[in-house]
């Protein structure tokens, strides 16, 4: 007959292969979870930097502009893109409504983003994109522009025109 042999269980003996491989997917999953992780805890723990404050541009002189029809100012305005500056051509439609009263509106309608221009026969700013018309106080007179034009921060100083942030205006076309 046949002998039978007790079996005895194997001597431990270390660091076997498949642990081996279980250890270097557990760490790439957990090397995975960390890149994304972190991320998401750096944003949740910083707090964000504070914007500076708004940059005010010299877009022209009060002497040159009189009361009457519109007048396009083009100035130069620095953007900041990541570590870069960059300076950039910009314009602004400028209005005197009184003597020390203007209003300064961005370049674009406010439909697709066109370029508009002042027409002295209409006395209102036309879109020829889309035929939008603007009175010149900024408002929709007509056309598919959803709201009146945006308006730039302004300030008076020394007899300068400054020119702050674009805000968007929000009011209902009529």
């Amino acid at each position: 007959m046949s002998s039978v042999q007790a079996l005895t269980p194997r001597e431990d003996t270390g660091f076997t292969r498949r642990r081996f491989y279980l250890a270097a997917i557990y760490g790439f999953w957990g090397l995975i979870g960390a890149a994304l992780g972190a991320p998401a805890l750096i944003y949740l723990l910083l707090p964000p930097k504070p914007r500076k404050g708004v940059e005010w541009i010299e877009a022209g002189d009060l002497r040159s502009l009189a009361a009457g029809p519109p007048k396009e100012l083009v100035f130069r305005r620095n953007r900041v893109d990541g570590w870069k500056v960059i300076s950039e051509k910009s314009s602004a439609w400028v209005v005197k409504t009184g003597e020390n009263e203007i209003v300064a509106f961005g370049p674009q309608c406010t439909h697709l983003g066109c370029a508009y221009h002042w027409d002295d026969l209409k006395k209102g700013f036309l879109c020829p994109c889309h035929a939008s018309v603007f009175s010149p106080d900024g408002r929709v007179v007509s056309g598919p522009a959803p709201r009146p034009l945006d308006r730039f921060d302004v300030r008076l100083e020394n007899g300068k025109l400054l020119l702050g942030a674009l805000r968007e205006q929000m009011e209902p076309t009529e």
